[in-house]
């Protein structure tokens, strides 16, 4: 037994432990298993806390994104809506400036047929006084015939024009 090499492996064992006994390393072992335990928990507790708040991050940017695109949309909508009435308002305007422009121009047209009426009026009396006078002064002679026809051309001119 004292010759066997496991024997004196165990010895050597026990009095290394009782030499780490007696020295306290033991103790420095736990304070040092102590200090990691509490080392790897900051460092859980701050993963955790991270993690928390990129969670946090993560929603607020999610509800802003989601406001940013509800927002877009109100102006896409707000936009089109304008541009409608713009159009509307556009085609009123143009309907109104056709119609004011139709009215003016049936106006110049009346009164164009108003003055072609009467300048073929004031041809026809003239033509007519002339026909007259002709006539007249070669069936009628003398001063009476005179009087009488620049007398009835008067009369002609006023009551044709």
């Amino acid at each position: 037994m004292f010759a066997e090499p496991e024997f004196w492996v165990a010895v050597a064992f026990v009095i290394l432990m009782a030499v780490f006994a007696y020295i306290g390393v033991h103790r420095t072992v736990l304070t040092a298993l102590d200090h990691r335990a509490d080392r790897i928990k900051a460092e859980l507790d701050d993963a955790r806390r991270l993690k928390d708040e990129a969670a946090k991050l993560l929603a607020e940017y999610t509800t802003r994104r989601a406001s940013a695109e509800r927002e877009a949309e109100e102006i896409i909508s707000g936009a089109r809506a304008e541009a409608e009435r713009i159009a509307a308002e556009a085609k009123t305007k143009l309907e109104d400036f056709v119609a004011r422009r139709t009215k003016t121009a049936e106006g110049k047209i009346a009164l164009a047929e108003a003055q072609a009426v009467a300048d073929v009026r004031a041809a026809a009396a003239n033509a007519a006084v002339t026909a007259a006078s002709t006539i007249l002064s070669q069936s009628v002679k003398g001063s009476v015939a005179d009087d009488l026809l620049a007398k009835g051309i008067a009369e002609v001119k006023a009551k044709l024009n």
